[in-house]
C-alpha cells in the first residue's frame, strides 16, 4: 500500500449532516409495501449515492417474496425476530442481531411471530429506496398500517413491482 492510497480526502462542505428522527420527522416518507410500512432514514442524496437506511416495521405473517439484487443488504433487528431465508437455507435473526446479504444472492424474510418486529435496512450502494417510492403508497407514519389490499389491488402490485424492479436492479423470483 503506498502512502498516495492512505490519503484522506478534503472535507467536502458542499454534503451536509443527516440527521433522521423517524417518530419525529413529518418530511420523512412512510411508504407501505403490502403490509409492511418502511420509513426512507437517509437516501443515495443524503451519502452521496454510498448507501440508504430504511426503518421497515414488519406485522406478523409480512416480508418480501423471494428476491434478489445487485446491490449488498444489511438487517439489524431492533425488536422481535425474522426469519431469513438465504439460498434456501432458512436461520432465525433475533433482536440485537445482524445479518448481510451479499449482492446477488436469492433471499426473502418473513416474520413468523405474533408481534411486529422492526429492522433497520442499509443497501449499498444506494437506489432501493427509489425503489420502494415507486411501488408502494404513501402512509402517514413510521407505525401506520399500508391499506389492506383485495385479491385485485395485490395483483396490480406484483404486476408493478415486476414491471419496475429490472429498473432498480432487483429480480422478483
Amino acid at each position: 500500500m503506498t502512502t498516495e492510497s492512505l490519503t484522506i480526502p478534503p472535507d467536502d462542505p458542499q454534503r451536509n449532516l443527516a440527521l433522521a428522527r423517524p417518530n419525529q420527522d413529518k418530511n420523512l416518507p412512510h411508504i407501505g409495501l403490502v403490509g409492511d410500512t418502511y420509513t426512507i432514514l437517509l437516501t443515495g442524496e443524503d451519502t452521496a449515492v454510498r448507501y440508504c437506511l430504511i426503518d421497515m416495521l414488519v406485522p406478523p405473517g409480512g416480508g418480501p417474496p423471494p428476491h434478489r439484487h445487485d446491490f449488498e443488504e444489511m438487517f439489524t433487528v431492533l425488536e422481535g425476530d425474522i426469519e431469513v431465508t438465504f439460498r434456501g437455507t432458512k436461520s432465525v435473526v433475533r433482536a440485537g442481531e445482524t445479518v448481510n446479504i451479499p449482492a446477488n444472492a436469492p433471499h426473502e424474510f418473513h416474520n413468523k411471530s405474533e408481534r411486529p418486529v422492526r429492522l433497520l435496512c442499509q443497501c449499498s450502494p444506494a437506489g432501493q429506496e427509489e425503489f420502494f417510492r415507486a411501488v408502494g403508497v404513501p402512509v402517514a407514519s413510521r407505525t401506520a398500517p399500508p391499506p389492506k389490499l383485495d385479491a385485485a389491488a395485490r395483483a396490480a402490485f406484483k404486476a408493478k413491482a415486476e414491471a419496475l424492479a429490472p429498473q432498480y436492479r432487483t429480480e422478483l423470483l
